[in-house]
């Protein structure tokens, strides 16, 4: 009896990892697809829609200015659910944001236009835009929390990449839904109402992603760290007064993934139509196609983190985005698409080895009991600076300079300032040795 315990344990052990990896995955890409359809609409259609009697390019810029609202929510839904993700659980922090951001995005999916409501349009469009950021301002925190600390000792660093996966995997299927509308329908007709529907789709996938959430369990740390007296009545408290320099070096670590991210998946849909004289749908193409580029690149940069260790990995694939920002548009201005792929590939590959280790990285960063609230709070700071204004400046630098080079120069920026971020930043331990075959995967 004795030893059929001791050989069902791991074997049980490994399930629950694979699981609590599984649910982080699906969850993550159904609410990041939510948030990126909101960014492809506002590069396609969203200036249109909601700010007409504008030039173009002020139409455009209000339209990204909305989109970077969902920014400015994210920290206070990190907070919120970060300390009763600390104080409650994980599980049910994960739930309730992708019920606010399946209510937002539908929400959108069914809002009047300037022309039916006038200026309540906007307005009404910034609020769930809002509600979009409070939910995945929780969300990411609480998926890298359920994966990395239900994972195996030695594999915390692939298993954390399940939800760092989820991102380009939500954008794949925004795209992909996108992808027909614009390939099948008329201008006039996409912007009448095609473009609603794929906020409407969400209402499904998330029914779907709730499925699976509502299954998943909190980790025996986690649970270790409840049910042991709360020392800490206010995590977010101790983090900001004993661990600040560490929520902001993390967040510089994130800047230029997130902000050249965003540029490389919003704004280079309207530079390649606009700018170069690509349809729609070939621009969707090129971003379909890197995509699953930008995954491998954090499966594989994941797992060399828990041989190498998250600084060495991390290090290495920052000096590789400043060479990959630098040379980015050089190669989209050529206008050539077999060299637009390959550029779209090989940024999409290097963003996705930055991304990798930064699930394992950031939980390592704090303790248990405030692990949340900092990692989330991290993240949230890193979003803001990168990924919040990238599209807003890539789209001011272009319009002032005329020039693509304007836009590298800010790239090459931000590539530094999160390259520097990570040589400064001290990560805890040393890596993790491998386990055995017999342990499984």
């Amino acid at each position: 009896m004795t030893a059929t315990v001791s050989a069902t344990a791991p074997q049980a052990l490994h399930q629950r990892a694979r699981k609590a990896a599984l649910g982080s995955f699906v969850g993550t890409a159904i609410e990041w697809y939510d948030f990126f359809i909101y960014g492809t609409a506002a590069a396609l259609v969203l200036g249109s829609q909601f700010f007409p009697g504008s030039s173009e390019l002020a139409g455009t810029l209000a339209a990204f200015a909305t989109l970077a609202v969902g920014f400015l929510a994210r920290p206070i839904g990190g907070i919120v659910m970060g300390h009763f993700g600390d104080r409650v659980g994980r599980k049910s922090m994960l739930v309730i944001s992708l019920l606010l951001m399946g209510f937002a995005t539908v929400g959108i999916g069914v809002l009047p236009n300037y022309d039916a409501i006038g200026v309540f349009a906007p307005i009404l469009l910034v609020t769930l835009r809002f509600v979009q950021g409070l939910g995945v301002g929780g969300e990411w925190g609480g998926a890298v929390l359920v994966a990395t600390e239900n994972a195996p000792e030695g594999r915390k660093g692939l298993y954390g990449a399940a939800p760092q996966i989820g991102v380009p995997a939500g954008v794949l299927l925004a795209n992909l839904v996108y992808l027909p509308l614009t390939a099948f329908m008329s201008d006039e007709t996409f912007a009448a109402w095609g473009w609603r529907i794929p906020f409407l789709l969400s209402a499904v996938l998330v029914l779907v992603a709730m499925w699976i959430r509502l299954g998943l369990e909190e980790s025996h740390e986690f649970q270790a760290t409840r049910d042991r007296p709360q020392e800490t009545k206010l995590p977010i408290v101790e983090v900001l007064t004993k661990h600040w320099r560490t929520v902001l070096l993390a967040g510089g670590t994130f800047i230029a993934t997130n902000g050249i991210a965003y540029a490389y998946m919003v704004y280079v849909l309207k530079y390649g139509e606009k700018t170069l004289g690509f349809s729609k749908t070939t621009m969707l193409f090129l971003l379909i196609g890197s995509c699953p580029f930008w995954m491998a690149g954090m499966a594989f940069s994941a797992w060399k983190s828990d041989t190498l260790g998250r600084r060495t990995v991390y290090v290495r694939s920052s000096i590789g985005l400043v060479i990959a920002a630098a040379v980015f548009f050089p190669l989209m201005d050529t206008a050539v698409l077999p060299i637009m792929a390959v550029a779209m590939i090989g940024l999409g590959f290097t963003l996705g080895c930055c991304a990798g280790p930064q699930s394992a990285l950031f939980a390592e960063l704090f303790p248990p009991a405030i692990r949340y609230s900092g990692a989330s709070l991290g993240y949230q700071v890193g979003a803001i600076l990168g990924g919040g204004l990238a599209p807003i400046i890539a789209t001011a630098l272009y319009a002032s300079f005329e020039t693509s080079l304007a836009i590298t120069g800010y790239f090459v920026l931000i590539a530094l300032i999160s390259l520097a971020s990570i040589l400064v930043l001290k990560v805890p331990g040393t890596p993790s040795s491998r386990p055995s075959e017999q342990e499984g995967v």
